[in-house]
């Protein structure tokens, strides 16, 4: 666990250090209290949320948290949740993994010797560039509207006709469907459609750790959808539960994909640029879904930016191709009611001859039957009495 010093001779903030310029492969080894040293340009959102799950101390960067391209999302996120950000670091090639460093005044210090400097991320600071980064959006557009068209060039036949795609065991023409990313608040949408889930029995799609999320909430996920990129996978309990796997790579990676196999898995390769949470979509839209769900997948013009991955044209691309299909699970709980069970027509029932006895009690005509009623009754009760004495 981290240290908050209090002494004069050791201020600071000391932890156990975790270093891969690869933030993927990074998150799963941290664990509470590290202090996470990362290469992350423009820390993303989700990115931050990941490490604020992993409840890190510190993150440490040697990129720019914020480059001034756009206003990133992550930053914002860390610094809500208490986390001391040091970027533009200088030194930490003496930096080892798993050593145990302290952190004071933008300096790192490694058995109190100063080894790494870089400047420390404010809530002032980070307000300052946020606002210059809102500048630079125009700049962004242009550069985003010219990789969605290369994008199309490169992936017609997959958007457009849904070539390469996996036809899927698991049937999903007229049945909605439900895909489950990693994203803010997933865990909580999930449980606010649980009644669409109950009812509507959908097609349910994980997606990387999304798939996870569905087995923790009990659910069986039909297909899941993997990043070959060498981040954390799903739990091989999840992974043997669903019925299909569908594994992205780039194009032209012909490598085994050993690690599934060992499971006693057969993964379905998609060789695309697209991203995995796309091709989950995309599976669903050919499969002829009636509707699809989205938990933890929101697309403001923020969020498109804030990915800045090879991913985000896809990302555009694939909603458009997608079209009315796709609905928030925000919206869910809001257009959907639920179904018409028999409990609730009895129920309306007894409360409507609740109501309309008593309205008659209220008449001579009502009062007459309800006394005729109570003797019929009486006589009825001193029978049964009669038979049992």
């Amino acid at each position: 666990m981290p240290v908050r010093n209090k002494t004069s001779a050791q201020p600071g903030l000391t932890g156990t250090v975790r270093v891969d310029r690869r933030t993927k492969v990074l998150l799963p080894r941290l664990r509470p209290g590290d202090i996470a040293v990362i290469d992350h340009l423009d820390l993303d959102r989700a990115t931050a949320q990941a490490l604020l799950d992993a409840r890190v101390a510190a993150v440490l960067n040697v990129s720019p948290f914020l480059s001034g391209r756009y206003p990133a999302l992550g930053p914002a996120l860390l610094a809500q949740g208490g986390v001391l950000m040091v970027d533009r670091l200088e030194g930490l090639q003496h930096v080892t993994d798993g050593s145990r460093v302290r952190v004071h005044d933008e300096m790192v210090y490694v058995d109190n010797k100063p080894v790494a400097l870089g400047r420390e991320v404010g809530a002032d600071l980070l307000d300052q560039e946020m606002t210059q980064a809102r500048s630079g959006l125009a700049t962004q557009l242009e550069t985003f509207t010219h990789n969605s068209t290369e994008f199309l060039r490169r992936e017609e036949a997959l958007l457009l006709h849904g070539e390469g795609l996996p036809s899927g065991g698991a049937r999903l023409a007229g049945r909605p469907a439900v895909i489950v990313v990693e994203g803010q608040e997933h865990r909580s949408e999930l449980r606010r459609i649980g009644a669409f889930v109950r009812e509507r029995r959908p097609v349910l799609i994980g997606v990387d750790r999304g798939a996870d999320v569905l087995h923790e909430a009990g659910l069986a996920p039909h297909v899941v959808v993997l990043e070959n990129s060498g981040g954390e996978l799903p739990s091989a309990a999840t992974l043997r539960a669903a019925r299909d796997v569908v594994v992205r790579v780039d194009r032209g990676d012909r490598r085994p994909l050993e690690h599934l196999e060992r499971l006693g898995l057969r993964p379905v390769r998609v060789e695309t640029s697209a991203t995995s949470e796309d091709i989950a979509l995309l599976l669903a839209d050919d499969g002829d879904a009636s509707v699809i769900v989205g938990v933890g997948m929101h697309a403001t013009l923020d969020e498109f930016l804030d990915r800045q991955r090879a991913g985000l044209a896809s990302t555009y691309l694939t909603r458009l191709k997608v079209g009315q299909r796709l609905v928030d699970a925000t919206a869910v709980p809001v257009l959907y009611s639920g179904r018409l069970r028999p409990r609730h027509l009895f129920l309306a029932l007894l409360v409507g001859l609740l109501a309309l006895t008593v309205a008659l009690a209220t008449t001579p005509v009502g009062q007459e039957w309800l006394a005729q009623a109570w003797a019929w009754f009486e006589s009825l009760r001193s029978q049964v009495a009669g038979w049992l004495s």
